[in-house]
C-alpha cells in the first residue's frame, strides 16, 4: 500500500487510537472492517465485529491507521477465568492483525505495545492471554509475552461444546500486573479469542 493508495498527496501521519467496543465509529467500524475482510473475507466470510469469526469479540480495540487506513489491530476482552484453580482477570487477546503490505514495518510491534500498555493501565486485568499458531510464537516472544504450558479448556467455536488444547499448545501470557501465573489447567469459562 503506497501513499497514493491511501489518497493523500501527502505523507500521513501515525496514529493510534485505543477504543472501547462501544464506542466504535461507523467509521472505525468501517475501517476494521475492511481491514480483517482484507485477509480473510475469502475463508471465513465477512467480518461481525460482535463475533469475529465465532471468536469472543473484543472489549478494547487498539488500531494503528495510517491516513484513514487501519493497516494494524489487536483487540481484547476482559475476563475472570480459571488457572490453577485460582480466579484471573485476563485481557483476552485477539483480532492481532497487520495488513499484508505492512508487515515487517514495525506496524504491528508498535500496535502490540499499545496494546500491552492499556493492560497494565487497567487495573482489572492480571494477565494478557492467548493462544496462536506455533508460526507466530516468535513474534509475541519477542514482544514481551511468554509461553506456558497448560490444558486449556475452553467453549469450541464450531459448535458451543466443551472442547479442550492439548497439553504444549501455544499458550501465551503476557504480564500486565505484579501477580504470578498459577502452575495447573485453564478454563477460559467461554470461547477463545
Amino acid at each position: 500500500m503506497t501513499v497514493r493508495d491511501l489518497g493523500t498527496e501527502h505523507t500521513p501521519v501515525e496514529r493510534t487510537e485505543l477504543v472501547e467496543h462501544q464506542d466504535l465509529s461507523t467509521s472505525q467500524l468501517s475501517a476494521l472492517g475492511k481491514l480483517f475482510d482484507s485477509e480473510y473475507r475469502v475463508t471465513h466470510g465477512a467480518w461481525n465485529p460482535d463475533r469475529p469469526y465465532g471468536y469472543s469479540p473484543a472489549h478494547v480495540h487498539v488500531m494503528l491507521s495510517i491516513g484513514r487506513i487501519v493497516i494494524a489491530h489487536v483487540g481484547f476482552q476482559r475476563r475472570t477465568i480459571s488457572a490453577g484453580g485460582h480466579e484471573i482477570v485476563v485481557a483476552g487477546t485477539g483480532g492481532v492483525l497487520v495488513h499484508s503490505d505492512w508487515r515487517g514495518s514495525g506496524v504491528g510491534r508498535r500496535v502490540m505495545a499499545r496494546a500491552q500498555q492499556a493492560m497494565r493501565n487497567d487495573a482489572r486485568v492480571d494477565f494478557g492471554y492467548l493462544g496462536c499458531r506455533e508460526a507466530v510464537v516468535p513474534f509475541y516472544e519477542s514482544t514481551g509475552w511468554r509461553r506456558i504450558r497448560a490444558l486449556e479448556r475452553h467453549i469450541s467455536i464450531a459448535d458451543g461444546s466443551d472442547a479442550t488444547e492439548p497439553f504444549g499448545a501455544p499458550i501465551l501470557i503476557y504480564d500486565a500486573s505484579d501477580s504470578r501465573w498459577p502452575p495447573g489447567d485453564v478454563d477460559l469459562r467461554g470461547t477463545p479469542w
